[in-house]
Formats: C-alpha cells, structure tokens, sequence
C-alpha cells in the first residue's frame, strides 16, 4: 500500500513575515526587497517564497494592507455619524509629524517613498501605490463633504481642491520627516497651511 506523504509544515508564520518584509521594504526600498534577499531574511528558499506568496507584487499588496492599518490615517476610516471631523483631520497630521519625528530611522512613509521609487520601473506596484493615495484624497473629498454639512468649514469650501491639497500635504509632510527630524519643525508649516486651507479649529490653537 503506498504511504501518501504529509505536506512538508511551513517553518514561518506568514503574519510574520509580512511584518519583516514591511520593515525591510520601508527600511530599504522596494528595489532592494529583491526575492532573493527577501527569501535569505525569512530563512526559506526561493520557491518556498512563491508557494506562500505567488509573486513579490502579491506579497507588497499584503504588506500595504498591514501598513495602511496601523498608519495614523487609519482612524479617518472609522469616524462615526455626527462626529467631528475637522478635529480629527488635524489630529492626524498631528500624529504623522509626531511618529515620523520619533522614528530613529527617519523613514517617511512607506507608500509615498515607493510611488515615488518604482515611478518608471514597476507599473504593477506603481498602480497599487498610486491607488492608495487617490483612495485617501477621496476619503478626504468625502470627510470634507460632512464637515461642511455640519458646520465645520464654509458653506462655499471647494472641497474638489482642497481634498488634494490635503493629500499632498500629507504626502509632504512624509518626504520632508526624511531630512527634517524635529516634531515642531515639522508641525509648523503643517498647521500653517491647514489654517490657509480653512481648517481650524481649537485643536490648532
């Protein structure tokens, strides 16, 4: 009677190694998450790495889902009913210039530094990457949408330029924590521009 043979147990945990590779990819860049180096960091071979994950582009798109979960934009997605919103939009530029400050590697943002890394290079990451950040300028047209229906900004607030303005306000914010390591530095323009873009409240004061 032939024996049938029992799969070979995988020796990573895959919520850990999607852990790793994000670190290594916001670390070092998308360019050098090679398959090779990355198969050599989580200890399996080549081909154990396109059993678990298909493809690298695969893996990143798991790898951004965790990142975009624990980044402090994440709590734009769970403001409730009749909750303000002005608030919140400021508190989280707030924190981005507060954990970008205090991260010793002084990383920025993982998203924005790979869109602007496979830009030319990796159409497939380019689509996802860019997906993200038009995601979030309409999560902010829509926020700002509630925010005037209640009162929070001006009844004539061109929500359709000031969405963008906040997205790359965020995206800047993210590449100048590269060079710029100082909370207050960091903070100061931010709150400048938010208040020029009719986003005031006590919280900026």
């Amino acid at each position: 009677m032939e024996i049938q043979k029992m799969p070979r147990p995988s020796k990573f945990d895959k919520n850990e190694a999607v852990e790793t590779v994000m670190q290594e990819i916001w670390s070092h860049g998308y360019s050098a998450a090679t398959v090779k180096s990355l198969s050599e960091k989580l200890g399996i071979t080549r081909s154990s790495f396109y059993n678990a994950f298909d493809t690298r582009e695969a893996l990143f798109a798991k790898v951004m889902e965790v990142y975009a979960a624990r980044s402090p934009d994440a709590v734009l997605s769970d403001i409730t009913p009749g909750e303000k919103v002005v608030p919140k939009i400021v508190e989280v530029f707030r924190a981005v210039a507060k954990q970008r400050a205090e991260d010793p590697e002084h990383r920025g943002c993982m998203i924005i530094n790979t869109l602007n890394e496979v830009h030319g290079r990796d159409q497939e990451v380019l689509d996802m990457t860019a997906a993200a950040v038009n995601a979030s300028t309409e999560r902010f047209r829509q926020l700002l949408a509630i925010a005037r229906a209640q009162g929070e900004i001006a009844d004539d607030a061109d929500i359709a330029k000031i969405a963008p303005a906040l997205q790359n306000l965020l995206a800047g914010l993210n590449t100048m924590a590269r060079a710029v390591h100082d909370e207050d530095a960091l903070w100061t323009p931010v709150h400048t521009t938010l208040q020029a873009l009719g986003l005031s409240c006590a919280c900026l004061d």
